[in-house]
C-alpha cells in the first residue's frame, strides 16, 4: 500500500490564499523531511508563477501534457513534466491551457478519475502530493477530489462564505458517495485574519462554532501580511523570504498540525 497522501487544497471562492497556503504547506511538508509533489490545478497558473516560473505560458510540458497524453493513450512522460524547485519539492506547473480541459473531460470516459489515473505512478515516489484547485467546482475540482486522499479548505477570516463552505461541503460528500468513498477532509485553515478587528475575530468563531463539530478546524490562524504576498512575487516561499515573520510560524504550525492529525472526526456525512 503507497505510503503517499494526496491532498486536494480547495475553495470554490477565490482570493482566500488557497495558492500561498498550498505552496507554504507543501515547502513546510518538505522543511519537515517529507518528499513533496506540487500539482498546480488552476489554469490561472498562480501558483506556477508563485513558485518562480512566471512566463507559464512559454512551457512546453505542463499538466495538460499529461492529461492530454493520458486522454490519447499515449505514455506519460513524468521526467519531462516535472519541474525541480529550489526549495526541495517538485512542481507539475499548469497554464492557460489547461481551461480547455474543463470541457474536453466532459465526453473522456471515467472523466472524474483522470487525473486519479494519471498521478497513481507517482504515490510511490512521494510522501505528500499537493493540488492547487481551481477556484470553481466543476470538472477540473471534481477530478482533483476524486484523486485526493483528503481536502484541506482554507477560508479567509475577513468575510464568512457560509453558503460557499455548504456547497463544497456538498460536492465533498458527493464524491465521497460516487466516487472516492476513501475521501475525508483533513480541516479548515483559517486565513487572512487581521486579528485586529472584530470582524476577524468573530469570523473566526462563527466558522469554529458552525464546522467545528463536523470538521477540524486548525488552531493555526494565518495572518494577513504583506511579506506572504512579497514572497510570492519572489518565487520563493515565506520561510525563504522572511522566515521569522508571524506568517512563516503560522504556516509552520499548520504544516505540523496536518502531519499530526489522524482521522477526521468523522466522514463528514454533510446535507445532500
Amino acid at each position: 500500500m503507497s505510503k503517499c497522501k494526496v491532498i486536494a487544497v480547495a475553495n470554490q471562492k477565490g482570493g482566500v490564499g488557497k495558492t500561498t497556503t498550498t505552496e507554504n504547506v507543501a515547502i513546510g511538508l518538505a522543511r519537515n523531511g517529507k518528499e513533496v509533489l506540487i500539482i498546480d490545478f488552476d489554469p490561472q497558473g498562480d501558483l506556477t508563477a508563485c513558485l518562480g516560473w512566471k512566463n507559464n505560458d512559454a512551457l512546453e510540458n505542463t499538466v495538460s501534457t499529461m492529461l492530454d497524453d493520458y486522454i490519447n493513450d499515449k505514455d506519460i512522460r513524468y521526467a519531462s513534466l516535472i519541474l525541480k524547485h529550489e526549495e526541495d519539492v517538485d512542481v507539475i506547473p499548469a497554464n492557460i491551457e489547461l481551461a480547455d480541459f474543463e470541457m474536453r473531460l466532459v465526453s473522456v470516459i471515467n472523466r472524474e478519475q483522470v487525473l486519479s489515473s494519471c498521478l497513481e505512478p507517482l504515490r510511490n515516489r512521494y510522501d505528500y502530493i499537493l493540488i492547487d484547485c481551481p477556484p470553481s467546482l466543476g470538472m477540473l475540482t471534481v477530478n482533483a477530489l476524486s484523486a485526493a486522499d483528503q481536502v484541506l479548505i482554507p477560508v479567509q477570516a475577513q468575510y464568512l462564505p457560509a453558503k460557499g463552505m455548504t456547497k463544497l461541503l456538498q460536492t465533498i460528500n458527493k464524491v465521497q458517495r460516487k466516487i472516492n468513498s476513501n475521501l475525508t477532509i483533513a480541516g479548515v485553515a483559517i486565513t487572512l485574519a487581521d486579528m485586529k478587528t472584530n470582524l476577524a475575530k468573530s469570523t473566526i468563531e462563527t466558522i469554529r462554532d458552525s464546522f467545528g463539530r463536523n470538521i477540524r478546524v486548525f488552531d493555526s490562524v494565518i495572518p494577513v501580511a504583506t511579506k506572504a504576498g512579497e514572497a510570492s512575487i519572489s518565487g520563493k516561499s515565506i520561510y525563504s523570504y522572511a522566515k521569522d515573520s508571524k506568517v512563516a510560524s503560522a504556516y509552520s504550525l499548520l504544516t505540523d498540525e496536518l502531519i499530526s492529525s489522524g482521522k477526521p472526526k468523522q466522514r463528514n456525512d454533510f446535507e445532500r
